[in-house]
């Protein structure tokens, strides 16, 4: 009986002997890049690369990038926001989130001013909890997740309109957050992402919390112009 370490036949093979597990950054050459939709939020671009000894050719969405928030109070509850999301017909459970759409402004940053403007809220001390990248085989868009704890309202000059204006708050026990999750009740990538990460550094004591002003080397280096 092959070990645990043997590779799959007939699938990729470990090449790293054990290294640890880590997404790299590559150097491939692109021929050409054409903007094909110009968006409110995020552009369509078409590219032309060298890859593999051939020319491909890949549409993809060139996004600004973004940020969400596990927000958790001192009762070990989460704060989920519902709204509605017309690209899949629902009212979903998300986790407070935003673009990176302010020119000049860090991750941390837009984290902060997305929990001030969807949940009226501020936190005095704040983790970098996951880094996503949403959908990399059709976007650009790449995600940071922060946890926010010790928190406190906020005063904020923002006002909430279009989808934003019928936003329903609820702050849920992470556990049942969780069990929904599992459930397959709450989808949302972000959410269950976030949620999930957040038991599972729970679990270890946060012990992988990592600093939030980290570089977000992933976003600088995604294609297009939206994220630059």
């Amino acid at each position: 009986m092959a070990g645990e370490d043997a590779a799959v036949p007939g699938g990729p093979r470990d090449h790293e002997g054990g290294a640890p597990l880590v997404d790299q950054l590559a150097e491939v050459p692109v021929l050409d890049s054409e903007l094909l939709v110009r968006g409110r939020v995020w552009d369509v671009r078409r590219d032309r690369f060298e890859f593999g000894g051939d020319v491909l050719t890949r549409e993809y969405l060139d996004h600004t990038g973004a940020v969400a928030v596990v927000a958790l109070d001192a009762d070990d509850r989460v704060l989920l926001i519902q709204q509605y999301r017309h690209a899949i017909a629902h009212r979903d459970w998300e986790i407070p989130a935003g673009l990176m759409d302010a020119p000049g402004e860090s991750g941390l940053l837009a984290a902060q001013r997305e929990l001030a403007e969807e949940a009226d809220l501020q936190a005095s001390r704040w983790d970098l909890l996951l880094d996503l990248f949403l959908s990399p085989g059709g976007t650009s868009e790449a995600m940071r997740i922060f946890l926010a704890r010790d928190l406190s309202p906020a005063e904020h000059d923002y006002v909430r309109g279009e989808e934003e204006a019928e936003l329903v708050p609820r702050w849920v026990p992470l556990d049942e957050v969780v069990e929904a999750v599992l459930a397959g009740r709450v989808q949302n990538a972000v959410t269950v992402s976030g949620v999930l990460a957040a038991a599972a550094s729970r679990g270890r004591g946060w012990s992988t919390l990592r600093d939030p002003e980290l570089p977000w080397v992933a976003r600088e280096a995604a294609r297009g112009t939206r994220s630059k």
